[in-house]
């Protein structure tokens, strides 16, 4: 890994730019003017400049800017005033939402840019006038609630200019309704379709083409990259540069689309689709019901072949005696019959003639699975596994490494790729975020928080806690935690490694809270969404917050709000997960060290993301209680905390609440 300053020199150009770029984020520069609060950072400023060079000499960058700096802006600049055509991808649907609605137009505003921007999503997220149609008219719905909300949906499509259902906030994004009304690459009919003059999604694409802008998300941005179906494939011969914000996240999205899935969710789907279009269109060509059942009943035996409820699994770990290979043999057969009889009748409907495509797609790539029983050895080696549901059961292909296959993505025309992130690196070394995304020559920059850590935190790890993997570590850990919570005033973040322990964590406070007379809401994942959680949580103003993985990341809460986090594990990927045991054979393969160089690397940077709740400006205060013992007592803990901001450092839990005393004073 290469500095920035040892790979290009200083160019007329580029001087040029840094004195743009230090008046543009100067005290008297139009930013200060345009955006409330804003002041000037050094960082923020010294990471424009990184940026504007990498554009202008078409580089790759990898620039961690941690908590507090301002990346957003940092990326913006630059991008709008000289980056050509410009792809920005998020990490999520949320940030997306948030660049396109307000960053982008406050720094657009603020330059005076004369740039046209495009918001493209997945063809989910946007209704589809055909399958709208279909279900008003088929009425296949099974609750009051999902009635009312299809008549949301049928008077929103005749007002919105997108379709974008972010904007119907009446209809909640995970009513199962919003399945029947929007496409699949599945279930759309393209060009075919009588409404495709008017089809939100291909003119979300056009828009797209046609903008200087566009914000996309990775998972978007990796389906298309993988699959050729969201319309970035489109964007990316044109685009001049291309930036991933929350880039952390890109090795495991890019892993899930470089790789393949199937599910017997699937299969159940087409099922129910073919029953419904062979008695609307080809009540005569086939008995449908008798068509289907075998199929659903075959799809169903494949997931009862594990009785437990979930189920990770290599292949080489099922059992050669399991009813699995059995069933999965069965499951072909049926499917095989389905798509003959589906080839006879396609030419009576459109929809007969892509339920056919669908079925033969899902045959083939359920025959491709475990063509051969051993994991392809190529220079894109992939590890064969089963997950298995309460209701599904899903067969991965999944690479080891997508490094090889993303630098194939980046040959060919020369650009610029941004990767920023507050969490790239390991006690400043990228050398594993460069490893796993193939960017071993890529310059790369780090820009600490601009925030006083040693001031407005502490670092608190209780003494005398068992080992994780005792039977009764989660009580200890709570019962450790009572007290800085009480001390805290509530206002807390319990981010644990598992769901079992968010249970296990939330009957223990309710029963606590209950007999110690503490009036602090409690709030669990899972009682309801994420995003209204959050809300209830702030708006609280004592609360305490219990959640897993997805609350480690992509979460603001500003001000006493919250004031303490505590982690009960230091987060290591189960040691049983099929992909990442592959990984680290693999590596071992190669005399390396297996958790050392995937494992601890990817704990840290898990581990920075959940510290980094705790710090969002300049007047926060709070406490991060680490509850794991391995911190202190194993010889990887020091790399582990020096990879964290700078907090002041205890282990006396005396200096912790005395640290909340003022506050409550």
């Amino acid at each position: 890994m290469v500095t920035l300053a040892e790979e290009v020199p200083v160019t007329l150009e580029q001087s040029a730019h840094d004195e743009d770029i230090a008046r543009l984020f100067g005290q008297e520069g139009p930013l200060s003017e345009a955006v409330e609060g804003f002041r000037p950072r050094q960082s923020q400023t010294d990471m424009a400049k990184a940026v504007a060079t990498s554009i202008a000499h078409q580089q790759v960058l990898v620039a961690e800017a941690g908590t507090g700096t301002g990346k957003t802006f940092a990326y913006l600049v630059p991008a709008l005033l000289w980056g050509g055509k410009v792809i920005i991808s998020t990490g999520t649907k949320n940030l997306q939402d948030q660049l396109f609605l307000r960053d982008i137009p406050t720094v657009r505003k603020a330059l005076s840019a004369p740039v046209s921007v495009a918001l493209l999503k997945g063809r989910a997220n946007y209704v589809c006038h055909f399958h709208l149609e279909r279900t008003l008219e088929n009425g296949r719905l099974t609750s009051r609630e999902d009635v009312d909300y299809l008549r949301e949906i049928s008077r929103f499509i005749k007002t919105t200019g997108t379709g974008d259902k972010a904007e119907l906030s009446r209809v909640p994004e995970t009513a199962p309704v919003w399945n029947l009304v929007t496409s699949t690459r599945d279930t759309c009919l393209g060009a075919e379709c009588r409404h495709y003059q008017d089809c939100f999604v291909m003119k979300a694409r056009k828009e797209a083409q046609q903008a200087d802008v566009v914000v996309v998300n990775h998972h978007l941005f990796f389906a298309d990259v993988a699959l050729k179906d969201t319309g970035v494939a489109e964007l990316l011969p044109t685009a001049n540069t291309v930036i991933f914000d929350e880039a952390h996240q890109l090795p495991e999205t890019a892993s899930l689309f470089f790789g393949d899935s199937v599910s017997t969710s699937q299969i159940l789907e087409l099922c129910r689709d073919v029953l419904a279009e062979g008695l609307a269109h080809a009540r005569d060509g086939a008995d449908w019901g008798k068509v289907v059942s075998p199929v659903e009943r075959a799809a169903r035996e494949l997931r009862l072949a594990f009785p437990q409820d979930v189920v990770r699994l290599a292949l080489g770990q099922i059992a050669p005696s399991s009813e699995f290979f059995p069933a999965l043999e069965k499951l072909k057969t049926e499917l095989t019959a389905l798509t003959t009889v589906l080839e006879s009748q396609a030419e009576r409907a459109e929809t007969i003639e892509q339920c056919r495509a669908r079925a033969l797609d899902l045959q083939t790539r359920i025959a491709a699975w475990n063509a051969q029983s051993e994991p392809v050895h190529d220079e894109e080696e992939r590890v064969l596994w089963v997950e298995a549901f309460s209701s599904s059961l899903q067969l991965h292909k999944t690479p080891l490494s997508i490094a090889p296959i993303f630098a194939k993505q980046r040959e060919g025309t020369p650009r610029a790729w941004i990767f920023t992130s507050a969490t790239l690196a390991v006690k400043n070394d990228f050398s594993h975020y460069a490893a796993q995304m193939g960017l071993t020559d890529a310059p790369s920059r780090t820009w600490p928080s601009p925030f006083d850590y040693g001031r407005q935190a502490l670092l608190y790890v209780p003494p005398n806690l068992p080992q994780p993997n005792t039977l009764d570590y989660t009580d200890a850990v709570v019962d450790a935690a009572l007290p800085i919570i009480e001390a805290a005033g509530g206002r807390t973040f319990l981010l644990c490694t598992t769901l079992r322990a968010v249970t296990r964590s939330a009957e223990r406070l309710r029963t606590e809270f209950s007999k110690r007379g503490l009036s602090f809401p409690l709030f669990v994942q899972g009682e309801t969404g994420r995003t209204e959680l959050l809300e209830r949580f702030r708006a609280a103003g004592n609360g305490v917050l219990i959640g897993s993985q997805s609350f480690w990341e992509g979460v603001d809460v500003r001000g006493e709000a919250l004031s303490l986090v505590v982690i009960d594990k230091l987060p290591f990927a189960p040691p049983d997960d099929p992909v990442l045991a592959a990984r680290i054979e693999a590596l071992e393969k190669k005399g390396l060290n297996g958790f050392m160089h995937h494992q601890l690397p990817e704990a840290v940077i898990n581990l920075k993301q959940g510290a980094g709740r705790l710090i969002r400006d300049e007047s926060d205060r709070g406490v991060l209680m680490i509850c794991d013992p391995r911190l202190i007592a194993k010889p990887y803990g020091r790399r582990i905390w020096q990879s964290l901001p700078p907090f002041k450092r205890t282990r006396e839990v005396t200096e912790v609440l005395a640290f909340f005393r003022p506050a409550a004073e």
